[in-house]
């Protein structure tokens, strides 16, 4: 007999990660958020994976005239009318995403105090918004971005970096559009959903500085060109802070977290018959110890049932790091599910998905997997060492190989990571 989808395991989880990146659509969330029409003029401008979406969404619903440009992932495109979509790579900074910084930069130059600007602004941006600071140039840009993402660094620690390399970032655009009202509406993709960290927070105040951007360069030990590090050291990358008086007219608005993806993915559970327990939408450390932690978690549940009854789902969210010591392809999703494996060691009754809800983990356009009491197994069976796969970085491949890779496409919205262990009393 076929199991029903409640009760098949794969197929609950992917019922949940659909659930969880549907309740992030901006289609969706968007609207609701939109003020009224201005006297003078609207301009539409943004950031990230989800920022097409978003400015469809806006056309959509809005009344009046409006124009602007927003840059997006390749790939990542939604046909709209009157604003311009225009397309640039992430994660590592292109010159395609140079242009577009400049030129919506130039959109909001010279406006009014009865002028509107609406940001767009989505996890992605930081690579796609790209503005290199004075004295330095895309190729420093890239160096540093693509040292940054193999370094173990969080996502704040890389954004402020980001930000005081910057000449667009940590608040600069936002002053750009002063005098005119300025509204900025977010799709959260970072743990804790501050707004300087989200595209590392082109249009909002920024509290840190430039002494704690060297700092994490430091502790990383990335090598940084001497333009950069002059541009540090002497303060000019310094960014635009929280008081500044070209920001007083302007507002700022989370219109989608990590944490009302998991409220969703929560119900579809309920509604299985499973209990949900959100155990945090702000998970952060290596992939590889926070599965440690979270499989000693699953086997007290199966084997004690503390501090929950089975059969039950863990839920988080977040955003792990991996430092890249090996050759593999890299995915922080794919890399803590397969250490969860290995930490489960095929213990029965535990199922588990893990994915990006932008569609892509690490730099491949694959979401994400799924793992099975069984799939340690498999793997021996085929000539694979998960743990080798593992210590190379190669999660991807390991699950590629599998047929368990959760490939989504671009789902056009970023709200960071989606986990999910399952876990049921095994048959007698």
């Amino acid at each position: 007999m076929t199991p029903t989808p409640a009760t098949n395991p794969r197929v609950l989880l992917r019922q949940m990660f659909d659930a969880a990146v549907a309740a992030a659509q901006p289609a969706l969330c968007l609207p609701p958020h939109l003020p009224s029409p201005p006297k003078g003029r609207t301009i539409v401008i943004g950031a990230g994976k989800a920022s097409a979406a978003m400015a469809r969404a806006l056309e959509d619903h809005w009344p009046g005239p409006l124009e602007g440009l927003v840059v997006t992932r390749y790939g990542y495109e939604v046909p709209c009318q009157r604003i311009e979509i225009v397309q640039a790579a992430h994660p590592v900074p292109d010159a395609a995403g140079l242009q577009a910084a400049q030129r919506i930069r130039d959109l909001v130059t010279g406006l009014t105090a009865d002028d509107l600007v609406i940001a767009l602004i989505s996890g992605g941006g930081s690579s796609l918004l790209v503005a290199p600071g004075e004295g330095l140039t895309l190729a420093d840009k890239q160096a540093v971005n693509a040292a940054l993402l193999a370094s173990g660094a969080t996502i704040s620690e890389m954004n402020c970096v980001r930000r005081h390399l910057s000449s667009i970032k940590g608040g600069r655009l936002g002053a750009a559009c002063h005098p005119a009202q300025l509204l900025t509406l977010l799709i959260s993709d970072v743990p804790g959903d501050n707004p300087m960290d989200i595209a590392s927070g082109p249009t909002v105040g920024d509290s840190t500085s430039c002494a704690q951007a060297l700092e994490i360069i430091q502790r990383y030990q990335i090598a940084l060109p001497k333009a950069m590090r002059t541009l540090l050291d002497s303060g000019a990358g310094e960014t635009v802070k929280p008081a500044d008086a070209r920001l007083a007219n302007s507002a700022v608005r989370l219109i989608t977290t990590p944490q009302m993806a998991l409220e969703a993915a929560a119900q579809v559970a309920r509604n299985a018959g499973v209990t949900p327990y959100i155990l945090g939408d702000s998970l952060e450390g290596e992939s590889r110890d926070v599965a440690k932690v979270l499989a000693g978690l699953a086997r007290q549940v199966l084997v004690h049932g503390q501090p929950f009854n089975t059969p039950c789902v863990l839920l988080s969210g977040g955003e792990t790091t991996v430092t890249i010591k090996g050759k593999g392809r890299g995915g922080r999703n794919v890399e803590f599910l397969l250490a969860l494996g290995l930490a489960l060691a095929d213990t029965p009754g535990v199922d588990a998905m893990a994915g990006d809800t932008d569609g892509v983990d690490g730099a491949e356009d694959i979401a994400g997997a799924i793992l099975s009491p069984d799939t340690l197994a498999r793997a021996w069976s085929k000539g694979m060492n998960p743990r080798a796969y593992l210590d190379n970085n190669d999660a991807h491949s390991f699950f590629q190989n599998l047929g368990d890779s959760v490939i989504t496409g671009p789902t056009l919205t970023n709200v960071n990571d989606f986990r999910a262990i399952l876990i049921n009393a095994p048959a007698a």
